[in-house]
């Protein structure tokens, strides 16, 4: 247990029920347990997937809810498991996900591809029917989501999403969300479908991770990098962070269309951050031979694809899915600040800081393009 005595009163942006608003409210957390520490949020990136939560559309949880995953802050106090981890009060941490460590992908260092994945991260690291938060009158509210549900002005995390880091607190504004968008997007790009400098690539959807991806591409000198994207000003930053190609898909009758007006052969690799079962169901058409397409957007659950198997055969092509970019956050992260600080990852003009009450126009700028990545500066 924590050195806490009593428990501690924060507050944090509650979901009541599926499709409910975020609603600010006082929450209570509990004692910490060994192998967590409380974290006093200074920023958490606003993800899709919180908008898939809010909605209730991933099968794993339930409601209340307190979400969050792409957390940043500093250590306000440690549980007894963890005062030879070198962590310390007072150091600054990024949080990313958590994972089971015991099944062969942990085992192997691919974290993202956790066979728990699912069920470790949506449904709370303390488990399905435990919690860390509860309201003052005692009613259960999930917590623990990705190990830390950092929508909250205090957390309470699992060590195992935290990575340590040391640079000026004023970084973690725009560092915060390399918990899950910037670190999937890049990740899938530099460890998963690793091109040579000879293949070509599309991004399919210009938000944090697409555009990170594009950045990845980029720092790989990939010879052609095609963008797609309906918003325009997403289409003019994806071309100055390195793609060679910024389509516009409303010009265009379908996804593979448009790929193979840049590139009649296909391409080797699409990412689409979409989720859009259209988008995939046309992309994987534009695939060159021997190309990968890789889901990494999150689809509707119940939405099937339809391909045609002998084009899959004869064009030797792959169809991955791809969560957390099979990462290992503690690895991961600290390489992509290194690429921000060498000027090859400029990730640092994708953000715009909202204070918490302002989330639902923070939701409604990234719906509508006019902003990358909303960060809720607590």
């Amino acid at each position: 247990m924590g050195s806490s005595e009593a428990p501690i009163t924060t507050k944090a942006l509650v979901v009541d029920k599926p499709g409910a608003p975020f609603v600010l409210e006082d929450v209570v957390l509990d004692k910490l347990r060994d192998n967590e520490l409380l974290v006093d949020i200074k920023y958490s990136g606003l993800c899709h997937t919180d908008l898939v939560i809010q909605h209730g559309k991933m099968p794993i949880g339930g409601f209340p809810v307190v979400a969050g995953h792409e957390g940043a802050g500093t250590i306000v106090e440690l549980g007894s498991g963890l005062q030879s981890s070198g962590l310390k009060v007072g150091d600054r941490v990024l949080l990313g996900f958590a994972s089971c460590m015991n099944c062969r992908g942990c085992q192997e260092g691919s974290k993202g591809a956790c066979d728990n994945i699912a069920l470790t991260n949506f449904g709370g690291t303390r488990g399905l029917e435990d919690t860390p938060i509860r309201r003052p009158n005692g009613d259960f509210v999930r917590g623990s989501v990705f190990g830390q549900s950092s929508f909250s002005k205090l957390a309470v995390c699992d060590v195992r999403a935290v990575v340590k880091y040391p640079g000026p607190i004023e970084d973690l504004s725009f560092l915060a969300p390399l918990g899950c968008g910037f670190m999937t997007g890049a990740g899938t790009v530099l460890d998963v479908l690793k091109p040579k400098t000879s293949n070509n690539i599309a991004v399919l959807g210009l938000g944090a991770v697409g555009l990170t991806a594009v950045m990845a591409a980029k720092s790989l000198n990939v010879a052609e990098i095609i963008a797609i994207d309906i918003v325009e000003s997403r289409l003019d930053l994806a071309k100055s962070l390195g793609a060679t190609h910024a389509l516009n898909g409303k010009s265009y009758k379908d996804v593979e269309t448009a790929i193979r007006e840049a590139s009649a052969r296909g391409v080797d690799f699409i990412v689409d951050t979409t989720g859009l079962t259209s988008m995939i169901n046309s992309g994987i058409k534009a695939l060159a031979q021997q190309g990968t397409f890789a889901i990494v957007g999150t689809p509707v659950p119940g939405e099937h694809l339809s391909i045609e198997g002998m084009d899959m055969l004869i064009h030797c092509k792959k169809i991955i899915g791809v969560t957390g970019a099979y990462a290992n956050p503690q690895e991961l992260i600290p390489r992509l600040v290194k690429m921000y600080q060498d000027g090859s990852f400029p990730i640092d003009g994708l953000s715009k800081s909202y204070p918490p009450t302002e989330i639902d126009q923070a939701i409604s700028d990234m719906k509508s393009g006019k902003v990358i990545k909303p960060v809720l500066a607590w």
